[in-house]
This record gives C-alpha cells, structure tokens and sequence, in this order.
C-alpha cells in the first residue's frame, strides 16, 4: 500500500535512504516505490522530471544541512574562534555521516553512468567544503597555500575514512580519523601561532 506522503520534504527525506543504499543507478523507480512506499503518482507529482529530479532534490537538501552546518560556521570565524570552529565542524560532520550509514551521497553519486548529471552539484560540494574550511585556517593564521593544503587533505581524508568504515562496517573507524584530521588541523593552527 503507498504511504501518505504530506509534501515534498517528506518525499525527499524517503528518497535519501534510498539513494544512500542503492546509489543513483540501483534506484529504479520500482525499487524507490517499494522502498519509500511512496506511489508513482506522488512521485511525479513532487518531481515531474524524474528520478534525476529526486536526485537533485536530495542532494539540494544534503547541501543546504552542510551550507548552514558546516560552511557557513566555517567561514563566519575569526581569528580567536577558528580552533573552536574547525573542532564544531569536524563533529558536525562525523556526526552527520554516522547517522547517515556512513555514506556520502555526494561521493555516490559520482560514480554509475549517470555521473555526469550530478557533475556540477558535487564540484561545488566539494569545492565549497575545502573553500570554507581553508577560509578558517587562514582566518586562524595559515598562509593562503597552506590553508587549502591542509584543508583539501583533510576533506580527502574523511572522503576515503568513510569508504573504511563502510567497509569494515564501523563508525568507530570513521569517528577516528575524522579525529586524527581534526587534531593535524588545530596542530597547524597552533604551530603557526607559536612561530609568530
């Protein structure tokens, strides 16, 4: 029987789920009816365009928890916070993906034929993540090359730490080196000010 789906928010917190396990390939529209139990008439009527446009719609509604979790904290620091706001940050995130299978929809949805698609949403992801928190780090003292150094690397590190843990089945791992990433960045934080 289709779930009572009250708008379109609804429909996008189901469709997440599915998209987190099945990625955007393995989601026929038969599988995310029968796993959001949501019928295709609801799902059309919320986004006419598509499975594509239910993608879309997750990963506009993932940006907008990072924009308002993450980015924006990140850039809004200075210099005395940076340290508070890079540890914040970091269990924002650790916190985010443990709740979420320890899946990155936008690490999912670049891979699968239909990657392309979703080429534009995942670069600024991305690049906007590594952008805010180099912004931190520079605002905390590093010098601009050191700061996106440092803050690719770290960004990199929790990208690949989820891949472990997803593998290995473990949020202890993720946890950990969300950590170590976390503990590199508030050390060059505070080598810069002891050089000063």
């Amino acid at each position: 029987m289709a779930r009572t789906v009250l708008d379109r928010s609804d429909a996008v917190r189901a469709l997440a789920g599915v998209f987190r396990t099945r990625g955007f390939d393995g989601s026929s529209l038969s599988v995310i009816q029968q796993e959001t139990g949501i019928g295709r008439g609801s799902l059309y009527h919320f986004f006419p365009d598509g499975k594509k446009d239910m993608a879309r719609a997750v990963l506009d509604e993932v940006r907008s928890w990072f924009d308002e979790q993450v980015f924006t904290p990140l850039r809004a620091t200075e210099e005395a916070t940076a340290a508070a706001a890079i540890t914040a940050s970091s269990r924002a995130v650790a916190g985010y993906f443990v709740s979420r299978e320890r899946i990155c929809l936008f690490a999912a949805m670049t891979l699968g034929e239909e990657q392309s698609a979703f080429t534009d949403s995942v670069q600024s992801y991305f690049t906007d993540w590594i952008e805010a928190l180099a912004q931190a780090l520079r605002t905390g003292g590093l010098a601009p090359q050191a700061a996106s150094t440092e803050a690719l690397d770290a960004v990199a590190a929790i990208q690949g730490g989820l891949i472990l843990a997803r593998a290995y089945g473990s949020d202890e791992t993720l946890l950990g080196i969300v950590d170590r990433a976390e503990q590199r960045l508030l050390v060059s934080l505070e080598a810069h000010r002891s050089h000063r």
